[in-house]
């Protein structure tokens, strides 16, 4: 069967209502592919375009999912579609990585109403394929559907390459904790700068600190290190993505331990500190409740945490959780069905 116009580029200012689903998906597929010619990967046997994608690994498959809805996990006024569609993928691959696997390909879902337009579409497509293919993956197929608002489900693929996974209740009393990256927190900084810029109409904020916006709008984090804890013999893992102290709560019930972390300890830049300042925010409430980092968070015997991770606490005896020598009480993180 034939679809209209399939040999011409589709205009993009068109809506996707316009256009239909199958002249627009003949454009998802045409990107994909075109990026898969000089993207091969031996794991992926049949990639996007087919019925279904045929995958081939060495090994355990590890499978994530994660879902984005316009509005409650981002915004078209602040960030572009291409970066929307990338951090999708970010979020997704980030399981991934917290299992010790690395990424071979991802599986979208792109639900939008019909008077969206075509070059959005295309837009979030492009930065998703950008994504997976620098994490090394491919982009293996998907499904475009309406939908009353913009919703983006990412399934992300990854292979273990014989190394054992790494699951989040495997922490053991003497073990240390750490993290990776250089500004854990960056990403609640960033939010919070674009809440004080939207609620007082002013962006000079947003200028001064433009590091940490973009760090909100595109997380980046080094999801190598994870395969790296992997080999390290890390012994539990999982990534930041609903802020350090909801993964710390985690981490303690799933292992039956008690976790202490010294806040001072936790990786940040001095941007962060001076926009915490000039916001009157405690430091605390991005780098240990701020969440959507996606940095990674291990336990690991005492000497065997590799390079590129910051020591930030310790395993114990015991129950729950203690930040600075106190209990959690109110200093929690996102909450998918809170206020």
């Amino acid at each position: 069967m034939s679809v209209e116009g399939a040999g011409e580029p589709v205009d993009r200012s068109r809506s996707v209502g316009d256009v239909g689903e199958r002249r627009l998906i003949v454009e998802l597929t045409r990107s994909s592919r075109a990026l898969d010619a000089t993207h091969r990967t031996a794991d992926v046997v049949i990639g996007s375009g087919d019925d279904a994608a045929v995958i081939d690994t060495a090994g355990p498959t590890v499978i994530s999912t994660d879902t984005a809805v316009a509005g409650r996990h981002f915004r078209f006024d602040w960030s572009d579609p291409r970066t929307v569609g990338a951090r999708a993928v970010i979020q997704s691959a980030a399981d991934i990585a917290a299992m010790g696997g690395r990424v071979t390909g991802t599986v979208v879902s792109i639900a939008c109403p019909a008077d969206t337009t075509v070059g959005t579409v295309l837009d979030l497509n492009d930065g998703i394929l950008d994504a997976t293919h620098r994490l090394g993956g491919r982009v293996l197929g998907g499904d475009l559907v309406g939908a009353d608002e913009v919703v983006l489900t990412v399934t992300t693929v990854g292979a273990l390459d014989g190394a054992t996974p790494i699951v989040v209740g495997g922490a053991r009393p003497g073990d240390v904790l750490a993290v990776t990256g250089t500004a854990v927190g960056a990403s609640a900084a960033g939010l919070a700068l674009l809440l004080d810029a939207h609620d007082r109409g002013n962006d000079e904020l947003l200028a001064e600190f433009a590091d940490l916006v973009a760090a909100h709008r595109l997380p980046a984090p080094d999801l190598g290190q994870g395969p790296a804890a992997a080999r390290a013999g890390a012994h539990a893992m999982t990534d930041i993505s609903d802020g350090l102290v909801e993964e710390l709560i985690t981490m303690a019930a799933a292992s039956g331990v008690a976790l202490a972390v010294s806040s001072d300890r936790i990786p940040v830049g001095s941007d962060m500190r001076s926009a915490a300042r000039r916001l009157g925010v405690d430091l605390r409430q991005w780098t240990v409740a701020g969440g959507e980092d996606h940095e990674l968070l291990g336990a690991f015997a005492a000497g065997t945490v590799p390079p590129g991770w910051t020591t930030i606490g310790e395993v114990r005896d015991g129950t729950g959780v203690r930040v600075d020598g106190r209990a959690v009480q109110d200093l929690r993180g996102w909450q998918s069905f809170g206020s």
